[in-house]
């Protein structure tokens, strides 16, 4: 499998776990970068020895389309531009609250991108259920209760952009069904999930090891994709566009899946921030050097003022601690809008539809 042209992919590689030693031997024997691609949409039950790969093999997460790449963002404003100058104003392209609704339903899959509006919603649902059919038993060979994963799904998306403990998950659950379940079971069944690169965290950000800022340790979990968490509760458009408290969580994990995106694209890591007063931040993206910039998530216009309010109490916050680091860049994300700019409070205001990496 390994001689031919380069480079080779190897796609599920995770199938047959030798490939990975296979190639690393394969690597050391001759010269040349870049010769093979090992694609899995699982990662694999480790049966043996393993190399780890160190020196010879580099793992990328790869993700669903962020809205620059599947044609749904202009462009307009670079991210990686805001820690270097505040975005300039300018108009962007329109966006109304259908638009942002499709974009979360269909969600970033290349195969969705042409489908018809109608049957957007369905590509996702289909994923789900060949996970739940299939991949969950093909992981570890471990037969699970596909019921009870439906509703941990559920659940996981009914608590979306949310700071959600395994004893919430597990009381949705058991209320739903009715029957009493084990905690080690949920936290199983959540293992299982990130394993197949279904769900994700978001871990918590801390300023400084000396601060003396106390910050919550608990991450926010989300889907990878909004239109996992659509399919997940059954939503539908006409149902999103008369639950806007729903819609609202929905377009956060939107914004945050283009935002880790395009934070580790340029070498840096996405968190969020709470702290022990209950000040919470929507997301954080730090750099290797220490810079950091904090971002607030709004749907509409009407709530900027209210988010720019928070960002600026944090880095106030910031100022009096001599052990902390301030925050380079305030940004308020929002999605029903068509400006771009800055206010004079510093506080930049772009719609996540002219952003780009």
């Amino acid at each position: 499998m390994l001689e031919g042209e380069s480079p080779r992919l190897l796609d599920a590689w995770q199938e047959v776990p030798a490939l990975w030693d296979a190639v690393r031997f394969s690597v050391d024997q001759a010269s040349g970068k870049g010769r093979y691609l090992l694609t899995g949409s699982a990662t694999p039950v480790h049966k043996g020895i393993l190399h780890s790969g160190t020196g010879r093999i580099a793992r990328i997460r790869m993700r669903p389309m962020s809205l620059f790449e599947s044609g749904d963002s202009d462009g307009s404003v670079s991210f990686s531009a805001l820690f270097q100058t505040p975005a300039a104003t300018r108009r962007t392209a329109a966006v109304s609250l259908e638009q942002l609704i499709r974009l979360t339903i269909r969600g970033g899959w290349p195969g969705n991108l042409k489908t018809d509006e109608a049957l957007a919603g369905e590509l996702p649902k289909a994923y789900l259920q060949n996970v739940l059919a299939e991949d969950i038993y093909r992981i570890d060979g471990v037969r699970r209760d596909q019921r009870k994963l439906t509703m941990l799904l559920r659940s996981l998306a009914r608590n979306e952009s949310t700071v959600v403990s395994t004893s919430t998950l597990r009381k949705d659950m058991m209320e739903e069904s009715g029957e009493n379940l084990a905690a080690d079971t949920v936290r199983d069944y959540v293992g299982v999930l990130e394993r197949l690169f279904l769900v994700e965290d978001q871990r918590s950000f801390s300023p400084n090891l000396r601060s003396s800022v106390r910050v919550g340790k608990s991450s926010k979990r989300h889907f990878v994709d909004p239109s996992l968490a659509v399919a997940a509760i059954g939503a539908t458009k006409e149902r999103l566009v008369n639950d806007m408290r729903t819609f609202g969580f929905l377009f956060e994990l939107l914004c945050i899946r283009d935002l880790r995106i395009y934070a580790e694209a340029a070498g840096a890591q996405l968190f969020h921030y709470r702290d022990d007063r209950g000040r919470e931040i929507d997301a954080i993206v730090e750099w290797p050097d220490g810079r950091w910039g904090a971002f607030e998530i709004k749907l509409g216009m009407n709530q900027i003022d209210e988010a720019a309010q928070s960002l600026l109490a944090l880095k106030a916050l910031m100022k009096t601690d001599p052990a902390a680091v301030a925050p380079e860049v305030l940004c308020v994300l929002y999605g029903v809008g068509q400006a771009a700019y800055t206010r004079p409070d510093g506080v930049m205001v772009i719609p996540i539809t002219a952003l780009r990496p």
